[in-house]
């Protein structure tokens, strides 16, 4: 957010854009459902199951983004955006194999993820609504620092562990604090900076349709760098994903 704030202060200049209270509470509902349920529940979704299969799970939100789309931004519904869904949904069926679920999907990991996929969607289509009276870059700094200042409210006055956690001194060292501004930076930043560029130019259903290449990429760099095994179905699931994208 902090490093987006020179870029946004300029096209707020440019675009003669004054924030008033109804902006303010605009991107308390972005930033709640963005930073503090979305991408808390995304967190939450790893802890209890494989990293590659969150990404897949988490892929799927346009399933969600679609509908949400047509119906409360009106957007028409193309036969090649809902076959290179149905594609995409065959390959993420594939990768979770649901009649093996139990041998290492955790449940609790699934719903958490799928949360996580269902308020994103929502931050997608509400982000499409004002996209042009803020542009990319002002609606993804702003979400993000009014995210984090809510964020740090309900850190301040939880007591559940987890957040306590969070803040505490053996949190945050010398080894991980290049990590954390990695995901800062270069994931969170630029990676959502993109996606609502992307929106600018196309419509938020194709913009959302792009993110079924995660789950293609996830299970290979979790097995470079995690050691998670990629079996048969998965890469059956990617081939799908894949086609699925390029129909799109």
């Amino acid at each position: 957010g902090l490093i987006l704030v020179p870029s946004t202060i300029k096209m707020l200049k440019k675009k003669n854009i004054k924030l008033n209270i109804r902006d303010l509470g605009y991107f308390v509902i972005t930033g709640l459902l963005c930073v503090v349920i979305s991408m808390s529940f995304f967190q939450l979704a790893i802890v209890y199951t494989k990293a590659s299969t969150v990404a897949i799970i988490f892929s799927t939100n346009p399933v969600f983004t679609i509908p949400f789309a047509h119906f409360i931004l009106k957007e028409d519904l193309k036969k090649s955006t809902i076959f290179s869904l149905v594609l995409s949904l065959i390959g993420i069926a594939c990768i979770l194999n649901p009649f093996q679920a139990s041998q290492g999907t955790d449940i609790k990991g699934i719903i958490l993820c799928v949360i996580s996929a269902l308020t994103f969607s929502i931050y997608s289509v509400i982000g499409k609504m004002r996209a042009s009276r803020y542009g990319s870059i002002v609606m993804n700094c702003i979400t993000f620092l009014v995210g984090d200042v809510i964020m740090l409210i309900l850190i301040g006055i939880s007591k559940i562990s987890t957040f306590k956690n969070v803040v505490s001194n053996s949190s945050i060292t010398y080894s991980n604090i290049f990590i954390i501004i990695y995901l800062g930076v270069v994931v969170t930043g630029l990676g959502y900076l993109f996606y609502f560029l992307a929106m600018d130019n196309t419509s938020a259903s194709t913009a959302s349709i792009v993110f079924f290449i995660k789950p293609a990429l996830a299970p290979i760099l979790a097995l470079i760098l995690l050691g998670e095994n990629m079996p048969a179905n998965t890469i059956i699931g990617v081939l799908f994903i894949l086609a699925g994208s390029l129909m799109t």
